[in-house]
């Protein structure tokens, strides 16, 4: 059987479509960085190309808290987020592999 895929969300930056879901929640990962942030896959309406946007980690959620919905994450941070995606070089329209850009808390 198929992973299902998340949801995605229509969100509008600098006059372009673009579509976002999110790719991984905040997390424990047993290498050296620790606690990972949220990351959110990013991509032009009309195109292919992906940038996986990564969150810092933040504080640590409280065991048995219910999990990040996409919903709770704001448009204005996902906004800032691809706006910085794009200031960092990359072409969304343009062909080729998955781009992972670093932002800060507040998506820039």
């Amino acid at each position: 059987m198929a992973k299902k895929q998340a949801p995605e969300f229509e969100i509008e930056v600098g006059g372009e479509p673009y579509v976002w879901r999110l790719q991984r929640q905040p997390q424990w990962s047993s290498d050296t960085r620790g606690w990972q942030g949220m990351a959110l896959a990013v991509r032009h309406a009309e195109g292919q190309r992906e940038a996986v946007v990564e969150f810092p980690a933040g504080r640590q959620p409280a065991y048995g808290l219910p999990m990040l919905k996409p919903a709770q994450i704001k448009p204005e941070l996902v906004a800032r987020a691809i706006a910085s995606a794009i200031e960092a070089g990359w072409d969304p329209l343009s062909r080729g592999k998955t781009v992972a850009i670093v932002v800060d808390a507040d998506g820039g």
